[in-house]
């Protein structure tokens, strides 16, 4: 048998917040996910993204504690372009949400920001420059 690559895992304080954050990255997930306490969305290639609670992994590993010094996971969303990245940084900013780096045109040819979660994961923001 030869493992395949199937979910990424993300532990959260605040479900609702968590996945209203995610929501305005475009993914659909239903308001009803609010309450739970494991949620699951599938992404493009049939990836699934979930978030469970503090409660619900520490129902299976009572000793689990969050990771300290920063986080140890990044995911990154494509925007449409270079300008799409700007608006939907501020907008995430707007919303409270706390912006790591300000867009910026970075030297591999993209141009690329970095807001925090509701959990502190970094998300980056990036889209191809022109030419």
């Amino acid at each position: 048998m030869t493992p395949r690559f199937d979910l990424i895992g993300l532990v959260v304080s605040d479900m609702a917040a968590s996945l209203s954050f995610y929501r305005k990255l475009g993914l659909d997930i239903p308001a009803a996910a609010d309450t739970e306490p494991h949620v699951e969305a599938t992404l493009p290639g049939d990836l699934r993204l979930a978030w469970d609670t503090v409660d619900t992994i520490r129902s299976f590993d009572p000793e689990w504690t969050p990771p300290r010094g920063g986080s140890r996971v990044g995911l990154a969303f494509v925007c449409d372009g270079p300008a799409d990245v700007d608006e939907l940084y501020a907008e995430l900013v707007a919303a409270g949400h706390p912006g790591h780096k300000a867009p910026w045109d970075a030297f591999w040819g993209q141009r690329y920001a970095v807001v925090l979660d509701p959990d502190g994961n970094g998300v980056d923001l990036f889209a191809p420059l022109p030419g």
